[in-house]
């Protein structure tokens, strides 16, 4: 149809699956053991972020301030690489975390996103899911959905994560897909910022879940008829 994009990518974590707050509880768990409180200053470092990004913001401000240049030479390549080291030991931690709550709570499908899912693949519209949550866990959540994504961009397969475009980019090119002419479905800051800044419509799900196919099709018609 003239008023249907080229492919719709979609975001996973409070999108298509109510984990956010999982995935949350998850990371104040661990961040607890290491003497943290989260608050609300705290989210939009967690929110919709990588477990890297988590773990770094996470990492006490000693440990990043090596890699800022306070010290230097081969000392500062040392020290650059033992913070890499503990940000990627304390993501694993938090995926570990986040997949057994996952696991032993199981997995609440945002309202509409099954329908929408139908739908689409019923109109033969392409989909995409682009989620900052790492491959394991996607492949945990994907059963729930009772959908084959034609491409799956998991954290870590593309160059960066959100909120930079390229996991939209990259979801895209496999699709042989547009940017320009693609739909993307996020609720968070970061995934709205990493959508836009691919150059893709962006729509925004809410408590209520992701629009549905008709209400996609209704933002599309609308704003083709204001150009």
């Amino acid at each position: 149809m003239p008023s249907d994009p080229q492919a719709v990518l979609l975001d996973l974590d409070g999108t298509l699956v109510d984990t956010e707050g999982a995935w949350w509880r998850a990371v104040a768990a661990v961040a607890a053991t290491l003497g943290r409180r989260l608050g609300a200053n705290d989210v939009p470092h967690v929110r919709g972020r990588t477990a890297a990004d988590a773990a770094a913001h996470l990492l006490p401000a000693a440990a990043s301030g090596a890699v800022s240049g306070v010290v230097s030479g081969a000392a500062s390549g040392a020290a650059s690489g033992a913070v890499s080291e503990a940000v990627g030991a304390l993501a694993e931690r938090l995926v570990d975390a986040f997949a057994e709550r996952l696991g032993r709570d199981g997995v609440p499908v945002m309202p509409g996103a099954l329908e929408l899912l139908s739908d689409l693949a019923a109109a033969s519209i392409p989909t995409a899911l682009v989620s900052a949550s790492p491959r394991r866990v996607v492949e945990l959540v994907l059963p729930c959905l009772r959908h084959s994504f034609h491409v799956v961009v998991a954290d870590g397969e593309a160059a960066r994560g959100k909120p930079h475009p390229d996991p939209y980019l990259e979801a895209a090119r496999r699709l042989g897909a547009d940017p320009r002419r693609c739909v993307a479905v996020e609720d968070s800051p970061a995934g709205v910022a990493a959508a836009t800044a691919a150059g893709c419509r962006v729509l925004v799900a809410g408590p209520e879940g992701p629009p549905s196919l008709a209400g996609i099709r209704a933002c599309l018609a609308a704003s083709r008829g204001a150009l």
